[in-house]
């Protein structure tokens, strides 16, 4: 399917809300009273309305912010304003992480990989489960993210982790621990977001290094919403359910269109056969 983000692909997000749950966004209190800024010393701040969340990184330090609460399931919902112009070299995220030991956690991370001037930002998404990672897959975005606010969602129930854009899936990935592949299941994970320099890798493998005459880099966050998807709460939601036809089109058309890289179809990375999920249904 080739088409374009027309009228077309504009019925298919509106939608979509009957078919992965997406919920309304409204701007319901303070954003810090679900995120708090942790670490940046000074560099995250919250706006005096209560309604954006301001991260910048500089030459010494990036900065921060953590949600409140942990979850056993969930969904996610928070719009991202992403640096503009030279962003090179800068890594701002949005993920989910589990608190116990590093060698045995849990992830799901949304990483927006910078860019030189007028090249497109690299959306990178992994999974972790049980210290297993190693299942990536990036996108670019069909729109420009650094001039206005977008929704990033994160949709974590027992069946599925779901990526979506917009209210666009662009990536599933299915619970296979039965056919013995892991899946984040077993530990409570918490929202993280940062802004941080990775010039080393971020930017076409490093190739491209941070431009600090261009610094403070900034991005902001909005309307975090969050909502607790575990098997009792998430009845009735729609969250968990199979995505169905009109989900599935839009996520083939996200796919076919803007993924740049997966792990699935990496040969040099996997000389011998892909991992076992990539032939699951």
């Amino acid at each position: 399917m080739a088409f374009s983000f027309s009228s077309r692909a504009c019925v298919l997000v509106l939608l979509l809300g009957l078919c992965v749950g997406v919920p309304a966004l409204a701007a319901a209190g303070r954003i810090d009273d679900g995120l708090e800024v942790t670490w940046g010393n000074g560099r995250g701040s919250v706006s005096p309305d209560g309604q954006v969340l301001t991260l910048s990184l500089d030459h010494t330090s990036g900065s921060g912010f953590r949600c409140k609460d942990t979850y056993l399931f969930a969904r996610v919902d928070l719009q991202i304003k992403l640096i503009p112009n030279n962003s090179a070299g800068t890594v701002t995220t949005c993920y989910f992480m589990s608190e116990g030991p590093w060698e045995v956690h849990d992830e799901i991370d949304l990483e927006f990989l910078g860019n030189v001037t007028g090249q497109p930002y690299t959306l990178h998404t992994n999974v972790f489960a049980n210290g297993t990672g190693g299942k990536e897959q990036q996108f670019h975005l069909w729109f420009d993210p650094t001039t206005d606010f977008h929704t990033y969602s994160i949709e974590w129930t027992e069946q599925h982790v779901v990526v979506l854009v917009d209210g666009t899936p662009i990536r599933e990935f299915k619970n296979h621990a039965g056919q013995g592949v892991p899946y984040p299941s077993s530990q409570r994970m918490r929202l993280y977001g940062s802004l941080w320099d990775a010039e080393d890798w971020a930017t076409q493998g490093g190739l491209v290094k941070t431009d600090w005459s261009q610094a403070p880099f900034v991005a902001q966050y909005r309307n975090f919403t969050a909502a607790d998807a575990s098997p009792a709460a998430a009845v009735g939601s729609g969250y968990g359910q199979a995505m169905d036809a009109t989900a599935q089109q839009a996520m083939k058309w996200a796919r076919d269109n803007y993924m740049v890289y997966d792990y699935c179809t990496d040969t040099k990375r996997f000389p011998q056969g892909y991992p076992p999920e990539c032939y699951m249904a």
